[in-house]
C-alpha cells in the first residue's frame, strides 16, 4: 500500500484532507482508550438470577466442587506466596451464575499460582456451592465491556453521503458470569460483599 494520492481535481483533493483529518481525529480518540480508563468505567448493576431465602439457603444441599480434571505443574510453587495461596484455596460457599447462557453450567481453567496444576472446573449454577476461593474470584473477573458511541457532532463522513456523530466511550463493565457470596451460620465466607 502506498501513501501516493490519486490524480483528481481540487474538489476531490479537499474531500481526502477531510477524510484525512476525521480518520486522524477517531484513530486519537480510539488511542486515548487505554486499558485504565475502560476499567474506570462502572460496573452493570445487574439483578442477581437466583433468589434463595435463608432458609432455602440452609435446607440446600451441601455441594462441594472438586475439579473435574488437572495437569500437573513442572514448575516449582514459590513458598513466599505461602499465605495468599493457602488464603485463595479456603472453601467459600456461592452461587455462580451464567448470565450469557442462562442455566448452562459453568466450565472454566484456574490457575492462580505457578507450582500449581491447572485444573477444570465445572460449576453448577443457580445453586449453592462450595469451592476454592480462587474459582469464585475467577468467576467473578470475566467481564467485558460495552461500548458505545457519545452523541456529539459530526466527525465526518464518507463519499457515499453517510455521516457519522459521536465518538467512541466505554459504556459499562458487564459480567458475564458472576460467583455471588452466600452466608450462613456455616458458612466461612460470612457476609461479605465480594471475594
Amino acid at each position: 500500500m502506498t501513501d501516493k494520492r490519486p490524480n483528481i481535481d481540487s474538489l476531490g483533493n479537499k474531500e481526502l484532507d477531510k477524510a484525512e483529518k476525521d480518520f486522524k481525529k477517531y484513530d486519537e480518540s480510539i488511542k486515548e482508550m487505554t486499558l485504565e480508563r475502560m476499567n474506570a468505567a462502572p460496573l452493570a448493576d445487574v439483578e442477581p438470577q437466583t433468589k434463595m431465602s435463608q432458609k432455602d439457603i440452609e435446607k440446600s444441599k451441601e455441594i462441594y466442587l472438586k475439579p473435574k480434571r488437572q495437569i500437573s505443574s513442572r514448575e516449582k510453587f514459590n513458598e513466599k506466596y505461602r499465605d495468599q495461596y493457602n488464603f485463595s484455596c479456603e472453601m467459600v460457599r456461592f452461587v455462580g451464575e451464567n448470565r450469557e447462557i442462562r442455566g448452562e453450567n459453568i466450565e472454566l481453567w484456574t490457575k492462580p499460582y505457578a507450582g500449581m496444576p491447572a485444573q477444570e472446573w465445572v460449576v453448577p449454577v443457580n445453586t449453592p456451592v462450595w469451592g476454592p476461593r480462587h474459582l469464585a474470584e475467577r468467576l467473578s473477573k470475566c467481564q467485558y465491556h460495552r461500548f458505545t458511541m457519545q452523541q456529539t457532532t459530526g466527525t465526518g463522513g464518507d463519499n457515499q453521503g453517510n455521516q457519522y456523530y459521536g465518538a467512541m466511550a466505554v459504556d459499562t463493565i458487564i459480567n458475564r458470569i458472576d460467583a455471588m457470596p452466600v452466608s450462613n451460620s456455616k458458612s466461612i465466607f460470612m457476609g461479605a460483599q465480594s471475594f
